[in-house]
């Protein structure tokens, strides 16, 4: 009862306020009551239940924002850990209001997403009406929007605090949030969270610069001498003609000031020269970088402010762009295949990164392979490489094998407990095969270990820091499990910070110098392939791809007693499904008939069977062709 009368109350202070009759409400929030109702036609009786948007339309939404949430992340990860003990969840949208990126207490999840404060959430103004997202794109400007400031009354509960992200030309590029369910009643109570998000959100317009204009001069201001070189309140992007190419909101706003202007025209700042709003020549910022004193590189505004200023040169390009390099731990997966080339090039660059990937090829492509390369290949190549089967532990073993246990956990387990596999991972790299079955009890516990890096030993009372780079790899298409609801989406965003696609290896162009190089391995003398083998092992569609060939040359290696593999140490299944693809097609039948008969040295009886065809088949092409036979080798 006392719910619906502050919900009849706030419905009839809303519509007070549309009349056009006076409120205590902050006038930031009267305003967008206004507007709800007189220009997105939002009727206040009508409760709203949250809007989350379809996957397909999320995915658009993130791969748009995907650099800025690249840039964001250590910055989101930093502000979450200082606020999740207080009960707030951390929602980055773009500007259409889209939330692209969310953290929150996993144990909430229906909670949360029923309330909107969930991946893919919608809260533009338009949709959810004023909240702390949709009257910060409107505005512009960090707010807070606590409680019954909502326009809907489902919102009440609620308390959102949103400040905006700019890109580097001064157009509104994000919002940054955070929220809380529950909270004291005092408006008041948000300040600090208010000062926290708005820090965030300057810092990650400077990182954005930074990362944009590496190339060009860049200068930091600040008020303060002390802050200048640790935590400027401002940047902006000169390039060499001494014209203002990029700058932070801050910048954008100080630039503003100087010139008299709107702020939100950021056009009337680009393409100014610097000294037009600084007393200072492109020519004398060289005198601004860290070789003099902070207090010493102090510049004035045409207005007559006076900022200390610090410059950092442009970043030297080399003449010739060099070709990127694969590194060696990734160059021995493929020989000459374009695709795989293609493949290792991106895995040299994403190792670099601590970036999440998903490796996704059909079973026995070699994802496990291609994980410990780019392992390798990373900065973390010194830690370990723990990999789990998510579909081969137990479902009742595979939480105290992930999570490990404590000291007297179970009856009869080991003195001093157990460590799990995943902090075993600790500063190396995790790689989590089949992810896609993974059941979704454990999906959510592995989602708060990659939110908060910290993990809880069952049994344990103390949570254990975790430092590790994820890879995971399925066979499965993900986006699908995830509509279909058996994988949880926001733990999918988690792990797919870019995805590596292996190819079958009936797509493959490098199959003999794969089979080489298997043989190397796994023969304990030297052994090659005769030419009329190696013709079957490239025709061969592999249905069990790598894993498969490898099972295949064990076989053949058993009965191969010279230094020569040849065709008849393969299995027959190789030789009875070229006799089911033949019986299928017939397209180049002669053609391919006298290419293998010049590998088997015109021996009709080993060419019948790389074809797998009858030798009077064999006889039919040559005559079909007008070739007269060299050989007739039975």
């Amino acid at each position: 009862m006392a719910g619906t009368t502050r919900i009849n109350q706030h419905i009839r202070e809303v519509q007070s306020v549309a009349d056009g009759k006076g409120s205590t409400r902050d006038k930031v929030i009267t305003q967008s009551w206004a507007r709800c109702i007189a220009d997105y036609h939002l009727d206040p009786l009508v409760l709203q239940e949250a809007y989350i948007v379809p996957h397909t339309q999320l995915k658009e939404h993130r791969e748009r924002l995907d650099k800025l949430i690249r840039t964001a992340k250590y910055g989101l990860d930093a502000l979450y850990r200082q606020v999740a003990d207080l009960g707030y969840v951390l929602m980055l949208t773009d500007a259409e209001g889209v939330t692209v990126d969310f953290q929150g207490d996993t144990s909430l999840t229906w909670e949360l997403k029923k309330s909107g404060l969930y991946l893919g959430a919608e809260w533009s103004e338009e949709r959810a009406g004023t909240s702390g997202v949709g009257s910060c794109i409107y505005t512009g400007e960090a707010l807070t929007v606590h409680q019954s400031d909502h326009f809907d009354a489902t919102h009440a509960p609620l308390t959102c605090t949103a400040a905006p992200i700019y890109d580097v030309d001064g157009s509104l590029a994000a919002v940054l949030d955070i929220s809380a369910l529950q909270s004291p009643e005092p408006k008041a109570s948000q300040a600090l969270t208010l000062q926290l998000v708005t820090s965030c959100t300057r810092r990650i317009e400077m990182a954005a610069l930074m990362n944009a204009f590496r190339k060009e001069w860049l200068i930091r201001l600040s008020q303060s001498p002390a802050f200048l070189d640790v935590d400027p309140e401002c940047a902006l992007a000169v390039d060499t003609d001494g014209r203002i190419i990029g700058m932070t909101h801050s910048a954008q706003r100080l630039l503003s000031g100087i010139q008299g202007s709107d702020w939100r025209t950021p056009s009337s700042l680009l393409g100014h020269f610097f000294s037009d709003f600084f007393n200072i020549d492109i020519n004398e910022l060289p005198a601004l970088s860290r070789a003099l004193p902070t207090e010493e590189r102090l510049v004035a505004t045409t207005s007559g402010e006076l900022w200390f200023a610090h410059a950092i040169a442009p970043q030297p390009s080399s003449v010739k762009r060099r070709k990127k390099v694969v590194s060696g731990s990734l160059s021995v997966l493929y020989g000459d295949d374009a695709k795989m080339a293609d493949l290792a090039t991106k895995a040299t660059t994403l190792s670099l990164s601590d970036l999440p990937l998903l490796l996704n090829g059909e079973t026995g492509t070699g994802k496990e392979y291609l994980a410990k390369a780019i392992h390798q290949s990373s900065s973390r190549k010194n830690g370990p490489f723990v990999a789990i089967n998510c579909a081969a532990i137990p479902e009742s073993l595979i939480e105290s094998e992930l999570f490990g246990y404590a000291d007297g956990a179970f009856t009869g387990a080991r003195s001093k407990g157990k460590k799990g596999l995943i902090e075993q991972a600790n500063n190396g790299t995790l790689f989590l095969d089949e992810i896609g079955d993974m059941p979704l009890s454990l999906q959510a516990r592995l989602l708060r270990v990659l939110a908060e890096r910290e993990l809880l030993p069952l049994g344990a009372t103390k949570t254990v820091p975790v430092s590790f780079r994820v890879l995971a790899a399925t066979h499965k298409a993900l986006p699908d499990l995830v509509k279909n609801g058996s994988f949880r989406e926001d733990l999918y965003y988690r792990i797919t910070g870019a995805t590596l696609a292996l190819p079958p290896l009936r797509d493959r162009n490098d199959i003999l110098w794969l089979t080489e190089t298997l043989l190397k391995k796994i023969a304990c003398r030297p052994v090659r392939v005769s030419n009329a083998a190696g013709l079957l092992l490239e025709r061969y569609d592999w249905p069990g791809n790598i894993r498969e060939l490898e099972n295949i040359l064990q076989f053949a290696l058993a009965f191969c007693d010279g230094d020569e593999l040849m065709l008849e140490h393969l299995p027959e299944q190789l030789v009875d499904a070229r006799k089911r693809s033949s019986k299928c097609s017939d397209i180049h039948s002669v053609d391919e008939t006298l290419k293998v008969l010049e590998a088997c040295e015109w021996n009709i009886s080993q060419a019948a069977k790389a074809l797998g065809v009858d030798r009077s088949t064999v006889h039919r092409r040559i005559k079909k062709a007008g070739i007269k036979r060299r050989y007739d080798t039975e």
